[in-house]
């Protein structure tokens, strides 16, 4: 008997800015890579069902058939600062661009570095982190296919487990790190603190069941299993995602829950 397959969103999506704002992204990589595109995939929350207009990114993640050559590089930089100049929508586009080699399992050994084109920031070479795993299991699992094949066609199956270990990672690498020194300034924003409440939420979810879901959907289970301090920092959290006031008592409420997460994550293991 075949599994039943997991509720995914259709493309377009539902909104039409956000649809022309992928639109000309699709039409800009297509100029800048040709024939060593692959596929184009929605991801993040427009795929698993928890997009807020008020804060939600566009995430994007784009096969290609190889590394692109440094002349393609400067064309979809090129193409991304002309998106963020253009605001709106298209300034919240965040890409990322791996050859279908890369993109077909996480390879912890990797170090080489990619094409990350980010909403806040000129397009650059990064490396990998464990949450790729994570992002690459939603991609495979709910991404809306803009352009190109399935993406079950590009990305080998993923185990609960091993999502379970990326979680935990993350938590323990990313997230204890920003205890370590003085308070994080990234975190001052209210709209940061929101992410960072959020994103534990959907760590500890992961670490618990095996599987990603959207940050609502994770901040409600959190909501329901942790007692005091967490619900009502979540629900904190979900008011203040668009909200970019700095917040010194926030933040030190944020770093107390980030404390928390990490010592759930170390019992776990």
């Amino acid at each position: 008997m075949t599994p039943a397959i997991a509720w995914r969103p259709a493309w377009p999506t539902s909104w039409p800015l956000v649809n022309r704002a992928v639109e000309r992204l699709r039409d800009g990589v297509e100029d800048a890579l040709g024939a060593r595109l692959v596929g184009l995939y929605l991801c993040g929350s427009l795929a698993l069902g928890g997009f807020d207009r008020g804060s939600s990114d566009i995430d994007v993640l784009v096969a290609t058939a190889r590394m692109p050559p440094q002349p393609a590089i400067e064309r979809l930089a090129a193409l991304h600062a002309a998106l963020r100049a253009a605001g709106g929508w298209t300034a919240r586009v965040e890409a990322v661009y791996l050859p279908v080699a890369t993109l077909r399992r996480y390879d912890p050994a990797d170090r080489r570095r990619y094409p990350i084109g980010a909403s806040d920031r000129e397009l650059a070479l990064g490396g990998q982190a464990p949450t790729w795993v994570l992002d690459r299991w939603i991609a495979r699992e709910h991404g809306l296919v803009v352009a190109g094949p399935s993406p079950r066609t590009l990305i080998d199956p993923i185990a609960p487990v091993q999502l379970r270990a990326a979680a935990r990672a993350n938590l323990l690498e990313f997230w204890a790190g920003q205890l370590d020194g003085p308070d994080p300034a990234w975190l001052r924003p209210r709209n940061y603190q929101a992410f960072a409440v959020l994103s534990l939420c959907r760590a500890l979810y992961c670490l618990d069941h095996g599987e990603v879901v959207s940050k609502p959907a994770a901040a409600a289970w959190a909501s329901r299993r942790f007692d005091p301090p967490w619900p009502e920092l979540i629900a904190r959290a979900l008011s203040w995602r668009a909200d970019p006031h700095p917040d010194d008592d926030g933040l030190a409420d944020t770093l107390r829950l980030v404390a928390d997460a990490a010592a759930r994550a170390r019992a776990d293991g």
